[in-house]
């Protein structure tokens, strides 16, 4: 199955899709993970994403599209789950393109609709662990009492430095500038479903295995 996730900072969808993965077999495609791997790869894709990079230039829609060709090439049986992209109406037509090429769709869109006060009340209090990304939050789900990590035993845990009340209520408002157009795009192509992403992980992820079910 191939889905988008939406949602903004702090919504849960790193944690679903590590869940999806690991019960599904899906890979999660994040742009940004996606660029840092390209420009390492030493490819000729990557040489490009390289040097654009470098040059402290925007990598364009063409070469993110690149990428996820790349990506879709490879075939992978439990189907992708896109996280980051797309983020504009223009990109969300050429991913739809791309994936009727390779003879692909989208199964489901899932917005992961939030309240914004209590989003940010989660976030400023979250860490992560430094070795595998796992997310703890002081409040729900705090580091355990032996400072291991439950899923990779690191011990080492990091904040973001802009998980702040002021950085993330600018990051929100860019979040729903950009995507408040794609919501409406893809309801109006019957493919969006939403679910609460305050609830408990478990929850969530109920409630996200039950839209595949029906996708």
């Amino acid at each position: 199955m191939n889905i988008i996730l939406l949602g903004p900072p702090g919504a849960g969808k790193g944690t679903q899709a590590r869940r999806l993965e690991a019960e599904r077999g899906m890979v999660q495609l994040s742009t940004g993970d996606m660029l840092r791997e390209a420009r390492t790869s030493g490819t000729e894709m990557g040489e490009r994403v390289a040097a654009i990079m470098d040059a402290g230039q925007l990598v364009t829609d063409e070469i993110v599209i690149g990428l996820i060709e790349e990506k879709l090439k490879g075939g992978e049986g439990g189907g992708f789950i896109f996280d980051g992209f797309p983020r504009t109406l223009a990109q969300a037509e050429a991913l739809s393109g791309l994936l009727a090429k390779h003879g692909e769709k989208l199964d489901a869109v899932i917005a992961m609709e939030v309240d914004d006060g209590a989003l940010v009340e989660r976030i400023v209090a979250r860490s992560t662990c430094a070795n595998c990304g796992e997310v703890y939050n002081d409040i729900t789900r705090p580091i355990p009492a032996d400072g291991k990590c439950v899923v990779c035993g690191g011990t080492e845990f990091k904040r973001r430095a802009d998980d702040n009340a002021d950085a993330l209520t600018t990051r929100l408002m860019e979040y729903y500038k950009k995507t408040s157009p794609l919501i409406g795009y893809y309801y109006a192509k019957g493919e969006l479903r939403t679910v609460d992403g305050l609830g408990e992980i478990d929850e969530v992820a109920g409630a996200i295995a039950d839209i595949l079910a029906n996708a």
